[in-house]
């Protein structure tokens, strides 16, 4: 593939600032990363639904929908793996960018790639959210049936059982999600984001 080079950068007329202060609240990523079946798309429409409810901009970036469009050419090798996180912490920062709180549900497995999107935004604008769940339990929730078909060999490359799971060391924000209810996950959410001042 050949890549655009004669492409110049054109600085927006309207900056972020600018938007968060006629938005009045901060903006940011919530990255939810966790095994399949942990619950992070539950959680991250949960966040996404109060924020709505309390005028926040917000919006909803899932794992599963961005494969329908955007990333429908990816498959689930590390290279097409690493390529799907590159463009969702592209489309992320631009969220960002227009003053909204964006939520991303994404197993991204590797921590070079979720460092990678990291490095994209300025300090505190991405929160890794890490709902731990132990595998025994995505596997008995199993809301898809992936688990029992990774296990009969009828999906390859499946994280958590061929395919590893690199667990953050650090995030921002850890949600046992075997322990705690979604309504408790959410509050523990909002409390970081009224911490940071963000909303």
């Amino acid at each position: 593939m050949t890549k655009a080079t004669n492409i110049t950068w054109h600085a927006a007329t309207v900056t972020k600032p600018e938007r968060r202060v006629q938005n009045g609240h901060g903006s940011c990523v919530l990255w939810f990363t966790g095994l399949s079946g942990s619950g992070k798309s539950t959680i991250a429409n949960a966040v996404s639904s109060e924020l709505y409810r309390q005028g926040i901009n917000e919006y909803v970036l899932d794992g599963d929908n961005i494969r329908h469009g955007l990333n429908k050419d990816l498959g689930f090798s590390d290279h097409d793996r690493t390529e799907n996180i590159r463009r969702i912490g592209e489309v992320a920062k631009l969220f960002v960018d227009s003053g909204a709180v964006v939520t991303t549900a994404f197993i991204s497995p590797f921590r070079s790639d979720r460092d990678q999107v990291r490095d994209l935004f300025e300090k505190e604008e991405f929160i890794e959210v890490f709902v731990e769940c132990p595998l025994e339990e995505c596997e008995r929730r199993d809301p898809k049936q992936l688990y029992v078909k990774a296990r009969r060999g009828e999906i390859k490359d499946f994280t958590g059982i061929d395919s590893p799971y690199e667990a953050p060391e650090r995030p921002e924000i850890t949600i046992r999600s075997d322990l705690l209810t979604v309504e408790q996950a959410v509050g523990e959410i909002f409390q970081y984001l009224q911490t940071k001042n963000i909303i």
